[in-house]
This record gives C-alpha cells, sequence and structure tokens, in this order.
C-alpha cells in the first residue's frame, strides 16, 4: 500500500488563524515533517469573511496546495478576480453552474490524483443543489479518473453530515471533512474505508466565539441586533485540523487522526494534542 499523508485545516479565520496555520507550515517544512498535500478552508480568512487576493496569496505561499470554502467565500469582492484563475481554490459545487468558480478539481499528489469537492449542506442553509444527488451522477465519472475521493462538506446539521459521510462512504470516497461550525467535534473514525469527522473546528483566536469577538457576539445575542462581527483580537491561537493515511492506489483510507493545536504566537509555546483512529 502507498500510504500518503493528508493534513486537512478547519476555517481559518481572521490574522489570528493566517499567521497561526503559516507558523505551523513553516515549522513542519523546516522540519522536513510536511505532508503530502495540504487543504484548507479559507472562507473566513480574510477578517472573518471572504479571502482577498492578499491572503490567498500569503497562504498558497505557506504550502496549503488546495483551498476549500463556503458561503461566506463570496463575502470579499476581491474573489471575483480570483477564483476563475486559481488552480488551487474552489467554491461550493452546489451553487447554479453559472456562478464563477468550480466545485471540483483535481490535484497530483506522488504521481497519483485526487480529486477535492466542496459541497454546502442545505439544512438551515441555502436551498441550493441536493449534494447527494450531485455525488450520484459524478461518483462513475470521477472514478474513471482517481479513486482518491475528498469531499469537504460545509454543513449546520450534524445529522445532515453524518448521513452524507454515509452516503459517501458507501459510494466509495476516501474521505468527508465537515466544516462550518467552528467547533472541533470528536467522532473522527473509519466508515467502511472513508476517512470522517462531523467537524474539523477552525484555526482562530482561542479566547473568542467561534473566531469572533465575545463582546460583540454576547450584544447579537442579547438584543437580537445584527452588531457588526469583529475578529477576536489576541496571540493564542488554536489550529483545527486532522490527518489521514491515504492509500493512494486504492482511495482506501486506513488512519484518521484528530488535531487540536494551540500556539502563543508572541511566545512561541505550542501545545499539541492528538488522537488516532487505527
Amino acid at each position: 500500500m502507498e500510504n500518503n499523508i493528508i493534513k486537512f485545516f478547519g476555517d481559518i479565520v481572521g490574522r489570528i488563524g493566517r499567521n497561526a496555520i503559516i507558523k505551523y507550515l513553516t515549522d513542519l517544512s523546516e522540519k522536513n515533517q510536511m505532508p503530502d498535500f495540504v487543504i484548507a478552508n479559507v472562507e473566513n480568512a480574510s477578517h472573518g469573511f471572504g479571502l482577498t487576493s492578499k491572503n490567498y496569496n500569503e497562504l498558497a505561499q505557506a504550502g496549503i496546495n488546495c483551498m476549500t470554502s463556503g458561503n461566506h467565500i463570496w463575502d470579499k469582492k476581491d474573489i471575483f478576480s480570483i477564483i476563475d484563475n486559481s488552480d488551487i481554490l474552489l467554491r461550493p459545487y452546489n451553487y447554479e453552474k453559472s456562478v464563477c468558480g468550480e466545485g471540483l478539481k483535481y490535484f497530483d499528489v506522488s504521481g497519483y490524483k485526487i480529486a477535492v469537492l466542496n459541497f454546502l449542506g442545505r439544512v438551515f442553509m441555502q436551498p441550493l443543489e441536493s449534494p447527494f444527488e450531485i455525488m450520484k451522477s459524478k461518483i462513475e465519472e470521477i472514478k474513471a479518473t482517481t479513486p482518491n475521493i475528498v469531499i469537504d462538506f460545509h454543513a449546520e446539521a450534524t445529522a445532515e453530515k453524518i448521513c452524507f459521510a454515509k452516503y459517501c462512504s458507501n459510494l466509495g470516497v476516501s474521505a468527508v471533512f465537515g466544516t462550518h461550525t467552528h467547533v472541533q467535534t470528536a467522532d473522527e473514525q473509519i466508515l467502511g474505508n472513508m476517512a470522517y469527522i462531523t467537524d474539523v473546528g477552525f484555526c482562530g483566536t482561542v479566547d473568542s466565539v467561534i473566531g469572533m469577538d465575545y463582546e460583540v457576539s454576547l450584544k447579537r445575542v442579547l438584543t437580537h441586533l445584527p452588531y457588526r462581527y469583529e475578529v477576536a483580537s489576541g496571540t493564542f491561537a488554536q489550529i483545527n485540523a486532522v490527518e489521514i493515511s491515504l492509500d493512494l492506489v486504492t482511495g482506501i483510507s486506513t488512519d484518521i487522526k484528530r488535531i487540536n493545536f494551540n500556539i502563543d504566537i508572541g511566545n512561541n509555546k505550542e501545545i499539541e494534542s492528538e488522537k488516532s483512529i487505527e
């Protein structure tokens, strides 16, 4: 078996999230410990909403090989000059076909191809085309190119994520990573031959409400008024990610490890906890 390591980072939120990811990947590179393929959700990377050209470039230069997104990817106007010209940035596949960008891209990794798809869930979210129907219609076409299929399922409801994961496992998908809630779940597992976690979590300020300033978040909850969200400040960041071992010959995932990595960027102190499912 040709096992390769893929790392997937949860939603990057604001400058502290970007800085933490860049430092983490730089440290891995200096130690010659970079994974074979790096994916990150970037829909909140620029001040918590959307993605600018500057931030796109710095994250790509840091070693992110594929960028996925979600419903906030359109929040910065820069995206419309980035997404059609990018080889690594995806928007959710189930938007209308006329929407710019792509929801499926193929990547070369160690002499093999990996297909990465991005979907939005529909429960408590926009009524887009069904990701279940899309996967049913696309799976044979994708498998004709590669058995290695990785999905970022950007969704609100845990039940929808679990149902979609089981559905994809029966179709022979390699991995489904849930994003969007910014809260890492403790259900990483191998479903059949597929790696799965309901939500990878987020990369951003520890002292926050899913990356946002507590005081502003509290005002919104107490008053129901649309106070403008602000990314929480500070230098203590968390990195939530998963690492999987994928056999690129067969498309079978053999291991998944949940990563919760805290780093004080100012003091350069790190605390890491990992859990592996064999």
